[in-house]
């Protein structure tokens, strides 16, 4: 087993900084919404995950473009990793969601077009991890994984757009709201700041949380050689 390189150590460090200054200025430095109150700091991570979930879902479509061109397993890794860190973002978003909306909708759940794409969304990349276990062949089931998680890229941008695109409740964060979005509000400087500084830090939740995965995909597959090898002798 190769030793964790120093540099993912620094970068596992440098991410907990800035997930902890994150906090800080979550808690502390942005002011308090006026007629929310302090539930919308939600607002801050329940956007910042689920940049995080689409930015993956996209990485896995890249990688899936760069796997049906390169015929190289490393891609295939990637497109795996991509998803299965992509799905648990996207239900932390959900998640926090619906935390923020009980006190704003009243209501836990509501199938909102927003809220609706984001749940077929997930269940479009969780049926993938599912699939992929029915097939045996390596090659075979990196060519569909990388087939389907292109295709199932479409859903992505129809769930970034649904609430510019559909009558809907959910507010949008850049750009005009719905005349019936409930929950929209106006963002003082220091709110902007701690918006991005959050996207920001996020960002590199996900490139450390990749290089994680990818180092132990990368011993899952040795692991798999090895038994393919094994079974050939037996």
């Amino acid at each position: 087993m190769q030793p964790k390189p120093k540099a993912l150590t620094y970068l596992d460090i440098f991410t907990v900084i800035l997930f902890l200054i994150s906090l800080g200025l979550v808690f502390f430095y942005a002011p308090m919404e006026a007629v929310m109150g302090n539930v919308q700091r939600v607002f801050y991570y329940h956007v910042a995950v689920g940049w995080v979930g689409m930015l993956s879902f996209l990485a896995a479509a890249i990688a899936g473009i760069l796997y049906l061109r390169s015929k190289d397993r490393k891609w295939d890794r990637v497109a795996v990793a991509a998803v299965e860190i992509g799905i648990v973002f996207t239900f932390l978003n959900i998640v926090t969601g619906s935390i923020w909306a009980r006190p704003i909708w009243n209501t836990w759940w509501t199938w909102d077009p927003r809220l609706t794409t984001a749940t077929i969304m997930e269940l479009i990349y969780f049926a993938y991890l599912m699939l992929r276990q029915g097939i045996e062949d390596p090659e075979r089931r990196a060519r569909f994984g990388a087939v389907y998680v292109i295709l199932g890229f479409i859903s992505v941008p129809l769930t970034f757009f649904s609430a510019r695109l559909f009558r809907t409740i959910h507010p949008v964060v850049i750009g005009t709201n719905q005349p019936g979005a409930e929950g929209q509000f106006d963002m003082t400087p220091k709110m902007v700041q701690t918006f991005l500084f959050s996207l920001f830090t996020f960002t590199f939740v996900f490139i450390d949380l990749m290089w994680h995965r990818l180092r132990l995909g990368k011993f899952a597959e040795q692991v798999e050689q090895l038994k393919l090898k094994f079974s050939q002798y037996t």
